[in-house]
């Protein structure tokens, strides 16, 4: 907020956009756009489309919305609010709902916004108009704050604009399911403390319009930088790394709220955290232990991208090994499951194999090729045990492929070879699953993060493609599988299977450096 209104910072150099954040756009803009054209369908001549696109003038689409408005349609699709000129305040929506002698904000959105429970208040597709729906006895609200935050902000606007439904302050949500819609009251205590949404939106408002003044006028500057988790996707990126750099900032070795505890304790730079004698401190910490927090800082002034937590490696090794990586599409689902196979002979060759879905997901293939997968693994554990050996798969952190384990097993229950729900969970709680990231945040200290494309190298070991990366490979899936449209583009297949294969060799080639000797080449924290 600050930056964007400095005028000192206007020619100031900018990331490039974030390829994920550009794919998940995308796919936000196609989700709302078949919503819409599914709504236009049922309600008919009920539902009226603001003309004009993100090209034309917004002066244009307010007076449009504001026709809309005024002549009282049902349904109002792309709303352009009239802007506030006491407020300052401007924005879009997706759709306004009549309801009574106002209207009502409705967001659609790409995510989940209700999870299994009791307590949310929906309303069917079919009964868009209910405004605020009935209790739902099968769901509950998933927090997601920023949805409620843009809610609060149109219903601002169409209070200015003398368009709001007063009688009450519903706003509703359409999800990524896309079956209901789920309505939240920006009236009702939920938020921390016991604040409302409107009251939590009209705070943070003002803080924002007060950080954007004193940065347009030149007066002391009510923010400053400090590095957070979204600051990795974040176009100014590159100039708050400039300024922190410079002052060694303590948030570029502790984030977020450990960060600001630091500086209340006067602890503001990485060199200051450094100097500290972690057990003669009472400086609270709530993201890791202050020693860890020292030692981070110590491995970032010693230019050392891993240093030892632990003066010994401890990772469970067995007979025959197999490296497991999941390739997904967002939340569309997951297209490709590739083993590497290593260890004592079962009659099975060793190395790689990929089980895949060039379908567009989604796509019931895909339940094709995780049963093939699923029959693989079933069948190489049995064969281990057959021969009296042991047996152990491993992964690199497991949230993403134990949540496509279950989803899968969910989504094709009853589909030919699929496992049910309680073979993948006695699988997941066993001792033959194995997450190596819990191995690298119990043994080492990542001044760089822990991703496996920062670790891996530590061990020696390279990826083939110099592009390599999760935001990349949702890139060349789309290539890969014509999904815009296009010819799928063969050539990109080939990389896909090739950065899958490569994945699981780092994290068998991470194993092994870690049960060897030549792990102890990495310094001791102890010892920096």
């Amino acid at each position: 907020m600050h930056l964007e209104h400095d005028p000192a910072m206007r020619d100031a150099q900018r990331s490039a956009p974030d390829p994920t954040a550009e794919l998940r756009k995308a796919d936000a803009t196609r989700h709302r756009r078949v919503t819409a054209d599914g709504l236009a369908a049922r309600f008919g001549g009920r539902w009226v489309e603001v003309s004009g696109g993100p090209e034309s003038r917004a002066s244009d689409r307010e007076a449009a919305t504001a026709a809309a408005l005024t002549e009282g349609h049902d349904f109002i699709w792309g709303a352009t609010l009239p802007r506030d000129p006491r407020s300052g305040r401007r924005g879009t929506i997706d759709l306004l709902v009549r309801s009574g002698a106002g209207y009502v904000p409705v967001l659609v959105v790409r995510h989940k916004v209700t999870d299994p429970g009791t307590g949310a208040r929906t309303s069917p597709l079919a009964e868009l108009d209910h405004v605020g729906g009935r209790p739902d006895s099968a769901r509950k609200v998933r927090p997601q704050p920023r949805d409620q935050l843009r809610l609060a902000h149109t219903r601002r606007l169409l209070q200015a604009a003398g368009f709001a439904d007063e009688r009450s302050a519903f706003a509703g949500v359409i999800g990524m399911d896309g079956d209901a819609v789920v309505w939240h009251d920006l009236q009702a205590p939920t938020w921390p403390g016991g604040r409302t949404a409107l009251a939590e939106y009209d705070s943070r408002f003002a803080d924002r319009i007060a950080v954007a003044t004193a940065a347009a006028t030149g007066t002391p500057a009510l923010a400053e930088p400090s590095r957070i988790v979204e600051c990795r996707s974040c176009p100014w990126w590159p100039v708050c790394e400039d300024a922190l750099v410079k002052t060694r900032d303590v948030s570029l070795v502790v984030r977020g709220e450990d960060a600001g505890m630091l500086r209340s304790a006067g602890v503001t730079s990485v060199d200051a955290l450094a100097g500290i004698d972690p057990y003669d401190t009472d400086v609270p910490l709530v993201g890791m232990p202050v020693a860890d927090a020292v030692g981070l800082a110590r491995a970032w002034l010693a230019d050392l991208t891993v240093v030892r937590r632990t003066q010994t490696i401890d990772v469970p090794r067995a007979d025959v090994e197999v490296d497991v990586d999941m390739e997904s599409f967002g939340d569309a689902g997951a297209y490709l499951w590739g083993v590497l196979l290593s260890g004592a002979d079962i009659g099975e060759p060793r190395g790689y194999r990929a089980f895949v879905s060039w379908e567009p997901l989604p796509t019931d293939d895909e339940a094709r090729s995780f049963a093939e997968f699923w029959r693989w693994l079933t069948g190489a554990r049995k064969a281990a045990a057959d021969r009296g050996l042991t047996f152990r798969a491993y992964c690199y952190n497991e949230l993403a492929e134990n949540r496509w384990l279950l989803a899968s097993a969910k989504r094709f229950a009853g589909f030919p070879g699929v496992p049910r729900k309680r073979e993948i969970t006695q699988f997941i709680e066993s001792d033959e699953w194995f997450d190596l990231f819990g191995s690298v945040r119990e043994h080492f200290l990542c001044s760089q993060g822990k991703g496996l494309k920062t670790i891996a190298p530590v061990a020696g070991f390279a990826w083939r493609d110099p592009e390599a990366g999760g935001e990349n490979s949702m890139r060349w899936y789309r290539d890969a599988v014509g999904l815009d449209g296009d010819e799928p583009v063969l050539p990109q297949r080939t990389r896909l299977l090739e950065y899958n294969e490569d994945d699981v060799r780092a994290t068998a080639a991470l194993r092994a450096w870690m049960t060897s000797p030549a792990v102890h080449d990495i310094p001791y924290v102890g010892d920096i």
